[in-house]
């Protein structure tokens, strides 16, 4: 029998699954390497540069960071249908840019069973839920310590006006927030550097860091917290190959974050 070590190491420090199709040809590495640049500086790492942008921009002003406020879902025009149609844009990219990481592993002979993502099933459910559960908690106190330490902005999840779009806009764009993420991050990266020859354990780690940078411009608990989610959301993947959960986990926490504020602001609103 397995015993607790053996389980304990087999999760620190896991081995590459069998099946790996690692690239050993010196031009095909820098071709891959080149498609993983690419596809990160028109997606997320151009996110992670804009976000280290915006936070030192805040740094420089005169006024502490927890007293600073930015907001995740703002509107994209004046007029209700335009920025209803900006909404969809948006959401339409991301789910673009999940698409496109998925896409370009089929192209190189990947299943989409080999990346996690066969048949959704109703386990993938539960454990996303319990993943919400687990995360969510010590996620939302981190933010309150962060921001009692200045550390992080006052983050508001949206400022949309309030139209009958709004929630259905809010739930889907959590939904394609959290495809776009774990299937760029996770799925496409992780499955990138292990052809690349790089270790479990490294390949997770690059993926947080990833993950945590274009979460900065909320602040370094933004940061921090977003990297330890991107260890935790890695490293599940690597031992279980099935991206469902965190799909679903992700989802689940934003649409709580998202049209839980919503209807915040709705209630305080009301009681004015």
């Amino acid at each position: 029998m397995i015993g607790v070590h053996d389980r304990m190491r087999a999760w620190l420090v896991p081995q590459q699954p069998a099946g790996v199709r690692y690239v050993d040809d010196p031009a095909e590495r820098r071709m891959v390497r080149f498609e993983i640049v690419i596809v990160f500086a028109v997606s997320l790492g151009l996110a992670g540069v804009t976000s280290l942008i915006s936070l030192l921009d805040s740094l420089l002003k005169p006024i502490p960071l927890n007293e600073q406020h930015v907001a995740i879902n703002v509107p994209q025009a004046t007029a209700s249908f335009l920025d209803f149609l900006g909404q969809l844009a948006n959401i339409g990219k991301l789910l673009a840019w999940g698409l496109l990481g998925v896409y370009l592993l089929y192209r190189a002979g990947y299943r989409l069973a080999d990346i996690g993502l066969s048949r959704f099933r109703r386990a993938d459910a539960w454990v996303g839920v319990g993943l919400t559960a687990l995360i969510g908690i010590p996620g939302l106190s981190l933010y309150f310590v962060a921001r009692a330490l200045d550390l992080d902005l006052t983050v508001q999840p949206t400022t949309l006006n309030d139209t009958w779009w709004r929630i259905p806009v809010l739930v889907v764009a959590a939904a394609a927030n959290a495809w776009a993420e774990e299937a760029l991050v996770i799925g496409y990266l992780i499955t990138r550097l292990r052809q690349l020859g790089m270790r479990e354990n490294g390949s997770v780690v690059a993926a947080a860091v990833l993950r945590g940078s274009y979460h900065l411009y909320q602040g370094f608990g933004g940061f921090i917290g977003n990297f330890v989610l991107g260890l935790v959301f890695g490293r599940i993947w690597q031992r279980t190959n099935r991206l469902w959960p965190m799909v679903v986990a992700h989802t689940l926490l934003d649409v709580i974050s998202f049209v839980g504020y919503a209807l915040l602001v709705n209630h305080l609103s009301f009681l004015k």
